[in-house]
C-alpha cells in the first residue's frame, strides 16, 4: 500500500510502531519503484511504503489544473507519464493494492484542489483509495490505523495505460462517487 501525500517524519515514525504495519521508505538514492520491490517480500499484514512511482504524474496533472497567470499546458504530464509507463512496461512496478491519501479539509467556502488520487484514481476504483482526513499527527495516526482497519475489497487496477488515459480524461470539476456512494468530496491532497 503506498502512503500518498507529505507525510512527515512525526507520522511515519508513529505508523512504523503500529502493530502489523511495516513502513517502507526509499533507500538512500533509492526510488519508488525499488521500495515497492523491497515491500513485495515483506510479510506483515500491512505494508505501508511511504513513496509512489506515479508521484511525479500526480503532481504534473494536478500542476495542469492550477490556475495561474503563467498557461500549463500537459507537456510536462505527459512527459512523465511516459517515463511512469516505461519504467512499468519494464516490470520495474506494479501498482500497489492500494493508495492511503493523506488529505485535509478544503477551507470552508472553496473549492477543492484538483488531486489525482481522489479524482482519477478513485474514480477508477473507489475501493482501492482510502482517504485519511486530519491535520495533525495524532490524528492522523489514528486515522491511517482506521484506515487499515476498514479497507474493502475491489477490482484490481485497470492497466496503467488505462490508468493514465482515465487521468487524461477526468475533469477535476466533475463529480465522483465517493466511498461511501455519494457524489462529490471536500477533501484535497497535501501538497
Amino acid at each position: 500500500m503506498v502512503l500518498a501525500g507529505q507525510p512527515g517524519d512525526a507520522l511515519l515514525a508513529a505508523v512504523g510502531r503500529l502493530m502489523n504495519v511495516s513502513l517502507v521508505r526509499p533507500a538512500d538514492g533509492g526510488d519508488a519503484a525499488s521500495a515497492l520491490r523491497r515491500a513485495a517480500g515483506i510479510t506483515s499484514p500491512y505494508v505501508l511504503v511511504a513513496a509512489d512511482p506515479l508521484a511525479e504524474v500526480a503532481a504534473q496533472w494536478q500542476a495542469m489544473w492550477e490556475l495561474s497567470d503563467t498557461p500549463r499546458g500537459s507537456d510536462a504530464f505527459e512527459l512523465r507519464a511516459a517515463e511512469a509507463l516505461a519504467s512499468w512496461r519494464a516490470g520495474q512496478f506494479e501498482l500497489p493494492d492500494y493508495y492511503l491519501v493523506l488529505a485535509r479539509e478544503a477551507p470552508p467556502g472553496t473549492e477543492p484542489a484538483p488531486d489525482f488520487y481522489l479524482g482519477p484514481l478513485r474514480g477508477l476504483r473507489p475501493h482501492r483509495v482510502a482517504v485519511v482526513a486530519a491535520s495533525e499527527t495524532p490524528g492522523q495516526v489514528a486515522a491511517v490505523h482506521t484506515a487499515l482497519g476498514s479497507l474493502r475489497h475491489g477490482r484490481w487496477w485497470p492497466p496503467l495505460p488505462e490508468v493514465i488515459d482515465a487521468a487524461r480524461h477526468f475533469y477535476p470539476g466533475a463529480l465522483s462517487p465517493s466511498a461511501n456512494g455519494t457524489a462529490g468530496s471536500r477533501l484535497v491532497h497535501d501538497s
